[in-house]
């Protein structure tokens, strides 16, 4: 909005709105004071309609988290504030394109997505919310229908048909778009539940995306400026700066929402959230032609989601091998097993930004390992 604003107004003062850094600074800013502003309301709101977490989540049993650490009771569907200050304030200052439609889609489809399965478990007081074939099944049709358009313009086809990795000069591969859909999907889908089981303690998930955000700042903002790209050796796609107004206003959201979710949290942000920044954090990786950055720049969201992984398959296969099905970890997700080791909520969230920031920082440090 604002930059058309510059454009019809091409004079001082209103021309700074034609620089994506004076864009994505005020975005930032809009979306943390947009947070700030609607986040007393929010949880009020919330409470009024009694949209709280009573019950344990998949991971807990009867005698962890939620019943004894005063934890009931606390609103959850807190995304909705997330997703709301960071559309709006997105709507204000981004410059529109095919790029900026697709994330704000991704975001809207996935918090709705998520608004639905924490609907579930409210209202029915369970950890049983939408059926995991069902968030499956959308959270697919999300990504082929990004990779399908960006496939079907010649100018962005060459996101989805080759294949980029970090630390190498060119691409990996060429021409080969049914392996560009497979990782599409793969960066949406996995991203997104990825961020979700991360989401278990306060402030976890969204500080460690805000930190994941920052580094997708300036990996945007250098796929969007041609002679940044070329130096560092980086795929230079054009339209892809507004991205990185996106990923500001995305760490200003997060910044404003975790003023709320630190412990003790008086706000869960839920599937609603969960879901859409990490499916709005693989998308991106996408049209920037960076999508093994992601796992790299969220190692914290791949040691989480591997947790699980590991421990539903080894149990699985030691119960058919043995009888009895034996695990890998205390509890999972990963941050759980620590929890069952005596450490403290508070040291585990900070010894995982921690680490989440040396996650950011190898996969800044790709940018001149090529």
């Amino acid at each position: 909005m604002l930059y058309t604003l510059s454009e019809l107004l091409p004079y001082a003062p209103w021309s700074v709105f034609q620089y994506t850094t004076f864009r994505s600074a005020g975005a930032a800013i809009t979306a943390l004071l947009f947070s700030w502003f609607l986040g007393p309301s929010v949880i009020a709101w919330l409470r009024r309609l009694k949209l709280r977490q009573d019950y344990p989540d998949k991971a807990e049993d009867s005698s962890f988290l939620h019943r004894n650490t005063g934890k009931q009771g606390t609103p959850t569907m807190g995304g909705l504030l997330i997703v709301l200050a960071l559309d709006l304030s997105v709507l204000l200052w981004a410059r529109w394109n095919h790029f900026v439609l697709l994330t704000v889609l991704t975001l809207v489809v996935l918090a709705g997505l998520g608004f639905y399965d924490d609907w579930l478990k409210v209202t029915r007081q369970t950890n049983a919310g939408a059926r995991s074939y069902l968030k499956l099944t959308v959270q697919g049709i999300l990504a082929v229908v990004v990779a399908g358009y960006l496939w079907s313009r010649p100018s962005t086809r060459a996101l989805i048909g080759d294949i980029n990795i970090p630390f190498l000069k060119k691409a990996f591969m060429t021409g080969v778009p049914a392996l560009g859909f497979l990782v599409t999907a793969l960066a949406i889908v996995g991203s997104s539940n990825a961020v979700n089981l991360t989401d278990g303690m306060d402030g976890l998930a969204i500080g460690c995306t805000l930190i994941c955000a920052s580094v997708f700042f300036i990996f945007t903002y250098i796929a969007g400026h041609a002679q940044f790209a070329r130096y560092l050796l980086v795929p230079a796609v054009p339209g892809a700066g507004e991205l990185a107004v996106i990923c500001a206003a995305m760490i200003g959201a997060s910044l404003g929402f975790l003023w709320f979710n630190c412990h003790p949290a008086e706000i869960f942000m839920g599937d609603t959230g969960s879901l859409a920044l990490g499916g709005a954090l693989g998308v991106m990786a996408v049209m920037i032609h960076q999508p093994f950055i992601l796992p790299i720049a969220g190692g914290v969201f791949v040691a989480e989601a591997t947790s699980v992984m590991l421990q539903i398959g080894w149990f699985k296969f030691t119960r058919r091998k043995y009888g009895v099905g034996r695990r890998i970890f205390r509890m999972s997700p990963l941050h759980h097993h620590f929890r069952e080791l005596g450490w403290s909520e508070s040291k585990i969230v900070a010894r995982f930004y921690i680490v989440a920031i040396l996650c950011a920082l190898a996969a800044v440090s790709t940018l001149k390992l090529r």
